[in-house]
């Protein structure tokens, strides 16, 4: 089985669905990650990566709307 490299969330591509990693970030941003429902394990899909508008996920029926910096910081596995 070949096992994908992580990429961070900022490169992934429109209706994209992944599972999320690991967040590399301080303690402040994945507690509020966290709080979102972003742990690692989580999967769910890319719906906007900001070219044009915000960057939007989709999450257990809830759309996210999350910032670059936020996103460069998240690192998942397209599935």
């Amino acid at each position: 089985m070949v096992i994908k490299e992580q990429i961070s969330l900022k490169n992934i591509t429109d209706n994209t669905t992944v599972r999320l990693l690991k967040i590399d970030a301080g303690a402040a941003l994945k507690s509020r990650l966290s709080a979102m429902g972003l742990l690692p394990g989580t999967q769910f899909k890319v719906i906007n990566n900001g070219h044009p508008g915000p960057f939007v996920i989709s999450l257990k029926g809830s759309r996210i709307m999350l910032g670059r910096g936020m996103a460069a910081k998240i690192f998942v596995r397209p599935i």
